[in-house]
């Protein structure tokens, strides 16, 4: 699986976007929950799955959207499925490493 993953600096670190390649350029809606993946925000480098684990190490807050983004930080035990918001089937979750 293929992610695009993009690093915004902020005041207390790294801010770590990853979104699964094949739902970037969509939007999703359901009730008053929206991922507008068509947004720049998303749009970055693709990356393998091993670069971005190496990333997450560097990273102060993950923000993770699709079923591989997402399901990389529960297999590496960062987060519960409680933790877990989904819109319209895809999954999404931000985490704070601190």
């Amino acid at each position: 699986m293929k992610f695009v993953v993009t690093e915004k600096q902020t005041p207390n670190g790294i801010l770590l976007v990853v979104t699964d390649a094949d739902i970037l350029g969509k939007k999703y809606e359901e009730g008053k929950k929206q991922l507008d993946l068509e947004n720049k925000f998303y749009h970055g480098h693709e990356k393998s799955q091993a670069e971005v684990l190496d990333l997450f190490q560097q990273a102060y807050i993950l923000h993770l959207t699709g079923i591989g983004a997402v399901g990389l930080a529960l297999k590496e035990g960062l987060i519960g499925k409680k933790n877990i918001i989904v819109v319209k089937g895809i999954p999404h979750v931000e985490i704070l490493l601190g």
